[in-house]
């Protein structure tokens, strides 16, 4: 019954992984994409989106963490996942699931899930060029116009030899509108032998049990859930052994966002450091009413410092400060 924290672009990078595993309950993390063209990529850009590579591809606190490519080459893929496995990846995975415009422009992501004989050819040519004993999983949508594909495309991925596959229980045209159909998951699921992994609107620990029920999924993978309320994973482990935890509050929830914020501060300038922050802060203000009161005055703001302050401030929640 494992918990998988979601690659998301442009904000789940490797100080947010490291702080969210030490909150415990992730079982494994999944990098943003590595975008594959016709150059081969020098190891850099490899260690830039998972640094982990530097540590046998673990966070500090040993939970693993998988490195995906993004592309539609079978060969460079095939590359690249050698590639990938030299520099000390224990996993390789591959996005057929994002709806970004511009990837989608470029044949990357979830466009492909229009062409399952490709993403065959994709997944079979990693497969095969890969050591065998590194796993080879992808993750997807259930199509691209409609959700009319999801039992095709899963087919196409595990007669090519993924081992796994997480599908994201929407099409690319639902982008990221509720409901997920956790149903159509269970389609999938009933099609193939390989392992499927459900993901999608999972906000709270009964939304999770609602979709283990719905989709017949064992484990999950979890995004902005997690990066909503960084304590669900752990929250919802309790509730598998029939136990139940203290939620965070709001303080911890800070403090966390400060430690993420001192890691990023060693390599990039304030203001993109803020940046970050209110990426995150704007998710949590679903999780935590005082994200929402404090999200007016700290958008504005733009050096760290005076960020943290803000946060950092007392806030009753009928709008006003306490004093």
């Amino acid at each position: 019954m494992r918990i998988i924290l979601a690659p998301m672009e442009g904000l789940v990078d490797a100080p947010i992984r490291e702080t969210l595993t030490k909150v415990g309950g992730i079982d494994r993390c999944v990098t943003e994409f590595v975008r594959v063209t016709h150059g081969m990529l020098p190891p850099r850009v490899f260690y830039k989106y998972a640094p982990e590579l530097h540590n046998r591809s673990l966070t500090q606190v040993g939970t693993p963490v998988a490195v995906q490519l993004l592309g539609s080459d079978p060969h460079q893929m095939a590359r690249h996942g050698v590639r990938a496995a030299e520099l000390g990846a224990t996993q390789v995975d591959i996005n057929f699931g994002c709806p970004a415009k511009t990837v989608n422009k470029h044949k990357g992501g979830c466009v492909l899930m229009r062409e399952p004989e490709l993403m065959h050819e994709i997944v079979a040519a990693v497969r095969q060029a890969v050591p065998g004993h590194v796993p080879v999983t992808a993750k997807m949508r259930l199509g691209y116009d409609d959700r009319s594909m999801g039992v095709a495309c899963a087919q196409a991925l595990e007669s090519a030899g993924a081992e796994e596959i997480v599908i994201h229980a929407r099409s690319k045209v639902d982008g990221y509108k509720p409901p997920a159909y956790w149903e159509e998951i269970a389609r999938a699921r009933e099609a193939v032998k390989t392992h499927i992994i459900a993901n999608g609107e999972i906000w709270t620990v009964a939304d999770y049990w609602r979709c283990r029920e719905v989709s017949g999924c064992d484990d999950v993978m979890i995004g902005r859930g997690l990066i909503a309320r960084p304590d669900l994973a752990r929250r919802i482990k309790a509730s598998q052994q029939g136990e139940t935890v203290a939620d965070m509050t709001w303080t911890e929830a800070v403090a966390l966002v400060r430690e993420y914020a001192t890691v990023l501060q060693g390599w990039l300038e304030d203001r993109y450091v803020t940046g970050r922050i209110k990426q995150w802060l704007n998710f949590l203000r679903q999780g935590f009413a005082e994200a929402e009161a404090l999200w007016p005055e700290a958008r504005k703001i733009r050096q760290v410092a005076p960020m943290m302050a803000c946060l950092e401030q007392p806030v009753i929640l009928t709008g006003t400060r306490a004093a």
